[in-house]
C-alpha cells in the first residue's frame, strides 16, 4: 500500500515520519526493507504519528528501530515530531504537548528551528531500565567478553548504559555498544553511551543505540550520559553535548526534575513509498 512520509533529522539522527491510524504501522519485515540506505529510504528510527489519545495532547506517536522492533521513546525524534505537528497546525514558537508510549512529552518550538523537549525525570532504579541488579546503585560492574566495565544505568523512559572514557574517539563503541546492548543483565536490551567529560559544562558522547548500532546523534542518549555524570558529581545543570552530527544541549536541575533536551530539527524531503 501506498505510504506517504516525510524525513527528517536532528544532527543526522535520521527518521521517516508517517500518519496511521491507532494500532496501525507497517511489518518489521516492511520496516526493516525501509530502513535499508542502498535499497530503501534510510533511517535510524520510523515514527509513526497517530490521532490524539488525550484531549489535550497534540498527537500520540510510536517509535520503530531501524531493525523494527519497537521502542518506548526517541528524543531527536520527539523533537522532530513536535517541529512536524507544529508546522502543520499553524503554530509558531510556543508549547506543544504530545503523548508516547513513555508517556507525555512536553515541546517547546524555538526560534531558528531549534526544538527543546522534556524527556521526563531520570529513573535510576534497575527495574524501571530494567536492568538486574541487586539493588540501586552509582555503578555497576558489567562481565564483558574482554573483561570487566564500569557503567552507570537510567531509564530516560527507555534503558541507557553509561560508561566514562577517557577519549570518545578511541572508544571501542562497535565491538563493547553491542555486547553491552546485548548483555543478559538488560533483559530488553539497552542503548550505550559512551562519552569524555570535557568541563563541567561540556561533555562529547558517541552511542550505540538499540537496534540501530552507532548514530549521529542520541537524544535520550545525551540526556542519559548527563544524568549519569550530574549524579556522580561531575557535572553542572546546563550540558553541551558534542556528538558526531553536532550539538545538543541538556538541562537538568536535579532529582524529581525532568531532564530537557535542546536541539535543531530539519525537514530534508516528503515523498511515498509502497510498503
Amino acid at each position: 500500500m501506498p505510504l506517504r512520509f516525510t524525513k527528517m533529522h536532528g544532527l543526522g539522527n535520521d527518521f521517516i515520519v508517517f500518519d496511521a491510524d491507532a494500532g496501525q504501522a507497517p511489518g518489521g519485515d516492511a520496516l526493516r526493507a525501509l530502513a535499508d540506505r542502498h535499497t530503501g529510504i534510510g533511517f535510524d528510527q520510523a515514527l509513526v504519528l497517530e490521532p490524539a489519545r488525550r484531549p489535550e495532547t497534540a498527537a500520540y506517536y510510536r517509535i520503530f528501530n531501524a531493525d523494527g522492533s519497537e521502542v518506548e521513546q526517541c528524543g531527536n525524534g520527539a523533537r522532530c515530531v513536535a517541529a512536524l505537528v507544529a508546522r502543520r497546525l499553524g503554530h509558531g514558537p510556543g508549547e506543544l504537548l504530545l503523548d508516547s508510549p513513555a508517556g507525555l512529552v512536553r515541546a517547546r518550538i524555538r526560534e531558528h528551528g531549534l526544538v527543546s523537549v522534556a524527556m521526563g525525570v531520570p529513573d535510576f532504579r534497575p527495574a524501571a531500565l530494567p536492568f538486574i541488579a541487586a539493588a540501586e546503585a552509582d555503578q555497576y560492574p558489567l562481565e564483558l567478553p574482554g573483561g570487566e566495565v564500569a557503567i552507570g544505568a537510567v531509564s530516560i523512559g527507555n534503558p541507557h548504559a553509561v560508561l566514562r572514557v577517557a577519549d570518545v574517539a578511541t572508544a571501542p563503541v562497535d565491538t563493547l555498544g553491542p555486547q553491552v546492548e546485548n548483555h543478559p543483565r538488560f533483559p530488553r536490551r539497552t542503548n550505550v553511551e559512551f562519552f569524555e567529560v570535557v568541563d563541567r559544562g561540556h561533555v562529547r558522547l558517541r552511542v550505540h543505540e538499540r537496534g540501530v548500532g552507532e548514530t549521529r546523534a542520541c537524544g535520550t542518549g545525551a540526556c542519559g550520559a548527563v544524568a549519569v555524570g550530574r549524579r556522580r558529581g561531575w557535572l553542572d545543570s546546563s550540558v553541551d553535548v558534542d556528538v558526531p552530527g553536532g550539538r545538543l544541549a541538556v538541562e537538568w536541575p536535579g532529582d524529581g526534575e525532568p531532564i530537557w533536551l535542546t536541539g535543531p530539527t530539519a525537514t530534508v524531503f516528503e515523498g511515498h513509498t509502497d510498503t
